[in-house]
């Protein structure tokens, strides 16, 4: 099979699991992809989950910024109570770890690997090609990846049971300036 190919079979099956979030991000769920990469029992596709957390935490990036963990729910049969099982909302790089970090010697998993590791490339932005932005498409791009963390912090903290998310911002205020929102906002205008 050609690289064409290739990328155009798994082009058909990552695209066709990906999930697209109200704010245009792109993600997918382990659960879903474990079926395309052929693991067959949750518990061991899970260990490769493991392994590609590690791998993240190991490189110095929060793994909650690329592993969301997520309940699904699920119907029993004969009206039995509805059961909650494990998932993972995933990032493309979370997708590209696990691809990395799965038996090689998997069909799926290779061509998860080519998958993964094209589209990523496809979407970075070299520090050339960032450099010979304008000011203003510096700050439009800048604002654009702030808004993405942002929103993968708040779903970690929905996920984590937060409900006053201007107490949570202000906590974050608090942490990094050691000031309120309205303290901050006051120290502009002085």
């Amino acid at each position: 099979m050609e690289k064409s190919e290739v990328i155009k079979v798994t082009n058909k099956t990552f695209e066709d699991i990906k999930h697209i979030d109200e704010d245009g991000n792109e993600f997918w769920y382990a659960r879903e992809l474990m079926v395309v990469l052929e693991y067959t029992k949750w518990g061991n596709f899970k260990n490769v989950i493991s392994k590609a957390m590690q791998s993240c935490q190991n490189s110095n990036i929060p793994a909650f910024d690329h592993f969301a963990e997520v309940g699904k729910t699920v119907p029993m049969p004969s009206g039995a109570k509805p059961k909650i099982i494990e998932d993972y909302k995933l990032s493309r790089y979370a997708c590209y770890l696990i691809a990395q970090n799965g038996s090689p010697k998997k069909k799926q998993i290779a061509l998860a690997q080519t998958y993964f590791a094209v589209q990523t490339r496809k979407q970075e932005l070299t520090r050339e090609q960032y450099n010979q932005l304008s000011e203003d498409e510096k700050r439009l791009y800048n604002r654009q990846i702030i808004k993405n963390k942002n929103k993968y912090l708040f779903d970690t903290a929905k996920v984590s049971g937060v409900e006053n998310y201007g107490k949570f911002n202000n906590a974050g205020y608090l942490g990094l300036y050691n000031e309120t929102a309205e303290q901050i906002n006051l120290t502009e205008f002085i």
